[in-house]
């Protein structure tokens, strides 16, 4: 099963990654050595609740730091070895069921602030914290309530831009929800509205160009020129097939789109981004 993992950018060799309901491990895959990091509750603590797919991130500004959600955010500052809870907890809470329900599905920091974190549940809500996980604040109820949040993604551009993508085929709600804050998620606007009912698995900022947006949803890869007033669909040689998640590298100019059932892809971002200088600067071009 595809599950979340993060690569230490300091030594590729360092892998964090692991298995259903929030097992996870630092493996070394040059030396074979692995220490099981899941946080654990305090002696008279409630169990948490971990999703299926538990969300796990490297701070953008210090590769020690780690942050794993359950129900609550836990953030370690060795590595995994310790582990702090900075939050209470960030969902509607738990609903008895064959699998934990009311956990964190995404977290996301601020490449432009240290501490500026985000956090999205199953059960539709979403938080900031600005200074770390001292103080939280929700932020989703002006957005449809009680969907899945598939992503929250904090721009590289500007620091009070956040992106939000829900997904509501749980509740036989197939439409596909996208929306942008550029108010740290006081308030929000509704992107996409031209993209086809298919639910909204994940939504990407290009790193290069704030006008350029990338969402992958059920059936396929959209990009969007104007900040996600329009999408086109990207289909070249791409099938119509579950997009879970893109990576964007900002030096090579390549997506990474991981899909569901059918591997990963490799596409070129530089000729998108030439593709906006055209519409935006140029009558013709040859590529």
């Amino acid at each position: 099963d595809g599950m979340q993992t993060q690569i230490d950018s300091r030594n590729p060799n360092v892998v964090f990654t692991g298995y259903q309901f929030g097992n996870y491990y630092r493996i070394n895959i040059a030396t074979g050595d692995q220490k099981y990091i899941t946080p654990q509750v305090e002696l008279g603590e409630r169990p948490l609740r971990w999703n299926w797919q538990t969300p796990i991130l490297i701070s953008k500004h210090q590769g020690d730091i780690i942050y794993m959600g359950a129900n609550k955010l836990y953030r370690s500052m060795n590595k995994g070895d310790t582990w702090k809870a900075i939050s209470n907890d960030l969902t509607l809470g738990g609903i008895k069921g064959d699998v934990p329900y009311g956990t964190i599905t995404c977290i996301d920091e601020s490449s432009l602030r240290f501490g500026l974190l985000y956090t999205g549940s199953d059960d539709g809500l979403i938080h900031v914290s600005k200074d770390g996980g001292n103080t939280w604040k929700k932020i989703s109820d002006g957005l449809p309530q009680k969907y899945w949040v598939s992503r929250v993604a904090a721009s590289s551009h500007v620091e009070g831009r956040v992106y939000v993508s829900l997904n509501g085929y749980r509740f036989d709600n197939f439409s596909a929800f996208i929306f942008v804050s550029n108010d740290y998620g006081n308030t929000w606007q509704p992107i996409g509205k031209d993209l086809p009912a298919e639910p909204v698995n994940v939504i990407k900022e290009d790193p290069a160009n704030e006008n350029i947006i990338y969402a992958g949803t059920d059936h396929g890869l959209y990009v969007s020129l104007n900040g996600g007033k329009t999408f086109m669909q990207w289909k070249n040689e791409m099938p119509a097939v579950p997009i879970h998640d893109l990576a964007i590298h900002p030096r090579d100019k390549k997506i990474l789109i991981g899909t569901h059932g059918r591997s990963a892809f490799i596409g070129d971002v530089s000729l998108i981004q030439q593709l906006y200088d055209t519409l935006i600067n140029k009558p013709f071009y040859v590529f």
